[in-house]
C-alpha cells in the first residue's frame, strides 16, 4: 500500500477533510491523499478552525481503511509520530515535540495539528480520514493577532524556509512506515515511540485541556490503547 498515491490537489477548498470524505465515500483507494494550497474552512479538533493561508502551510488529508477493532485508538498516535518525524527531518529541531493527543509544539507553541475522523456507508468498509495541518513558512505577522502568541511555523522555529513539497513527500513516507506497523499490530512500538517524542515525561506535573476534560496531575505514561494515564491524590485516571 502506497501512502500518497494518488494525490488530489486543490488550489483552494473548504477543507481537505471534506474533500477526502467525498472521495472516500466514492471508493477512493487506501492511501489516497487530498492536498490544498489554501483552506477557507479548515478545522481542527472540537470544531475549532485551522488557520490555512495560501502558500504558507501544508494541509493534507489521507484516506486510510484500517480493520475495525480496539487498536484503532492507536492510529492517531501513529499519524502524530509520522508528522513529527517528517517535520523534524525537514528542519533539525530537537525541541519539536508531540503534545498529546493531537498537536506538534515547539517551545510551547503549536506548529502542527492532527485530526482523525471516521466514516463510511452502511454495509461498506469504514475509513479514517487522517488530516495533518502544518505551519510551514508563516512569519509571525502572518498569524491573526489572537493566534500569534500560541503559534509558530517551522520557518520561524528553524530560521529557514521549508520546501512544502519535500515535507509532503517525507510525511507520506513516514506515515507509510508507521501505518504499516500499526496494521501489523505492533502497538507497543507505537506507544514507545510516541512517549519518546512527547512534550512531557513520566513524573512531570501537567495541566492541559484534552479529551473533553481539564487534565491535571502527574503524568504516568500511556496505556496500551494510547490513553493518557495521570495520577492525582493517589488515584490514577486514564483519558482518551
Amino acid at each position: 500500500m502506497n501512502i500518497g498515491a494518488p494525490i488530489r490537489r486543490f488550489g483552494e477548498c473548504l477543507s481537505t477533510q471534506d474533500e477526502a470524505r467525498a472521495l472516500a465515500l466514492a471508493g477512493a483507494p487506501e492511501g489516497a491523499a487530498v492536498v490544498a494550497d489554501r483552506q477557507t474552512a479548515g478545522r481542527g479538533t472540537k470544531g475549532r478552525s485551522w488557520f490555512s493561508p495560501s502558500g504558507k502551510g501544508l494541509y493534507v488529508t489521507f484516506i486510510l481503511r484500517p480493520k475495525p477493532g480496539p487498536r484503532l485508538s492507536l492510529l492517531p498516535l501513529a499519524v502524530g509520530i509520522a508528522a513529527r518525524e517528517a517535520a523534524a527531518g525537514a528542519t533539525p529541531l530537537p525541541g519539536l515535540r508531540i503534545k498529546w493527543p493531537n498537536d506538534l509544539v515547539f517551545e510551547g507553541r503549536k506548529a502542527a495539528g492532527i485530526l482523525c475522523e471516521g466514516g463510511g456507508l452502511p454495509g461498506a468498509s469504514p475509513f479514517v480520514l487522517a488530516g495533518v495541518g502544518v505551519n510551514v513558512n508563516q512569519d509571525p505577522e502572518d498569524f491573526p493577532p489572537e493566534l500569534r502568541a500560541g503559534s509558530v511555523s517551522l520557518k520561524t522555529a528553524s530560521g529557514r524556509a521549508v520546501d512544502r513539497e519535500a515535507l509532503l513527500a517525507s510525511l507520506c513516507a513516514s506515515l507509510e512506515t508507521w501505518y504499516n506497523l500499526f496494521s501489523k499490530g505492533t502497538g507497543a512500538e507505537i506507544i514507545r515511540a510516541y512517549e519518546e517524542r512527547m512534550s512531557f515525561i513520566p513524573g512531570e506535573r501537567i495541566g492541559l485541556e484534552a479529551a473533553g476534560a481539564k487534565i491535571e496531575g502527574t503524568f504516568i505514561g500511556l496505556d496500551a490503547s494510547g490513553g493518557l494515564v495521570c495520577e492525582q491524590g493517589g488515584r490514577k485516571t486514564v483519558y482518551y
